[in-house]
């Protein structure tokens, strides 16, 4: 049998906005707190770097299928606003969070979430980074981030897989040679692994892209520009959210020993999941 991921899905349908992504409005917070209303308005204060912040967004939900011709769903922000009509925070009973600090119900039945991670980790063993304090707010079905592992080159662990939600592939339509994105649709999945060569905990691997036209990412955790494998105990992979939708995070274990027929049986599945990508993209190894 194939490694199997444990699918975290997280995303839903569409609503007029600016630009896109579960929305960064804050770095190095703390102390965060969130009001919610039915109105579709939300106002967020944190403490940064010994200041006290705040921000009202509202004018989004959820997120649309990528479409190049159709901005993503994104915030209207106001920066400095400090406070929303008929502030609550009912109870949060949605599904499971990545990275939550607070979620909340709103009268409408929506939800909202605050979540805060350490995205911009230093590839090849990085521990730490500056903590971005992001917003989402969502209804209805919720996306899926799936991953499985195999091997590549029979000894060393290989992380594949596909993100979408509602059936459909999340992927932008311009990137840079490196594979960053450049528009709001574009997504990087953000790759660490424990407990492997680069030290103890935690530590970062790389970022790549969900790749057009299916969602499909690919990824080898060999030696790379002189630095070891990267071989963990575990991994996860956190990728932002379409639109104004929650951040979302896999996490699983290696491969174990090389095994041919579950390699053979990893690689037909990898055939199914890249299916249409042409060029340099994933293909089964």
């Amino acid at each position: 049998m194939l490694t199997r991921a444990l699918p975290l899905v997280l995303v839903a349908f569409a609503f007029a906005g600016d630009a896109a992504a579960s929305e960064l409005i804050g770095r190095e917070a703390d102390r965060a707190d969130l009001q919610v209303n039915a109105a579709g308005q939300a106002h967020v204060s944190w403490s940064e770097g010994g200041t006290t912040r705040h921000v009202v967004a509202g004018n989004a939900i959820n997120a649309r299928p990528p479409d190049p011709g159709i901005p993503q769903v994104s915030f209207r922000l106001r920066y400095g606003a400090r406070s929303i009509p008929a502030a609550t925070c009912g109870n949060y009973d949605g599904p499971p969070l990545a990275w939550v600090i607070a979620a909340c119900k709103a009268p409408d039945g929506s939800y909202w979430a605050l979540q805060r991670w350490q995205r911009l980790k230093p590839n090849y063993g990085g521990k730490s980074a500056g903590w971005e304090l992001r917003l989402s707010h969502w209804s209805g079905p919720l996306p899926v981030l799936q991953a499985w592992t195999d091997w590549v080159y029979r000894r060393f662990d290989h992380l594949y897989g596909r993100f979408s939600y509602q059936g459909r592939p999340v992927h932008g339509f311009r990137v840079t040679p490196q594979g960053s994105p450049l528009d709001d649709y574009g997504r990087n999945l953000y790759l660490d692994t424990q407990d492997s060569r680069y030290g103890a905990g935690w530590r970062r691997e790389n970022s790549f892209l969900a790749q057009r036209p299916n969602g499909a990412f690919c990824y080898g955790l060999y030696p790379h520009a002189g630095r070891p494998a990267g071989n963990g105990t575990q991994y996860r992979a956190t990728a932002i959210g379409p639109g104004v939708t929650p951040d979302v995070m896999w996490q699983g274990g290696p491969p174990g020993p090389f095994d041919r027929a579950r390699e053979l049986q990893a690689n037909a599945h990898q055939s199914q999941i890249f299916a249409g990508r042409s060029g340099n993209g994933c293909k089964p190894l």
